[in-house]
C-alpha cells in the first residue's frame, strides 16, 4: 500500500518595518494550523518577535509560497 504524499507545512514571512518602503526580514513561522488567517498572522508576528511587536507597528506576515510567487515576474 502506498503512503499518501504529504503536503508541507505552510509557512508565515514576518517582516517589519524600515522606514518608508522598506521591510526587513524578522523570520519564518510555521502557519498554526484551525486559526483564521488575521489570527494565524498576528500569531506568527508575535512569535517571530518574541512578542516585543505592539499593534500598529506595521509588521506584515505573508505566507512564504506568496512571497516567492511575488517575485517570479
Amino acid at each position: 500500500m502506498t503512503e499518501p504524499l504529504s503536503r508541507p507545512t505552510p509557512t508565515l514571512v514576518v517582516l517589519r518595518p524600515l522606514g518608508e518602503n522598506r521591510r526587513e526580514l524578522v523570520g519564518e513561522v510555521p502557519r498554526r494550523p484551525g486559526l483564521p488567517a488575521r489570527k494565524a498572522r498576528a500569531r506568527a508576528i508575535e512569535e517571530a518577535t518574541s512578542g516585543r511587536a505592539k499593534p500598529g507597528e506595521g509588521y506584515a506576515a505573508v505566507l512564504r509560497s506568496e512571497w516567492h510567487i511575488a517575485f517570479d515576474w
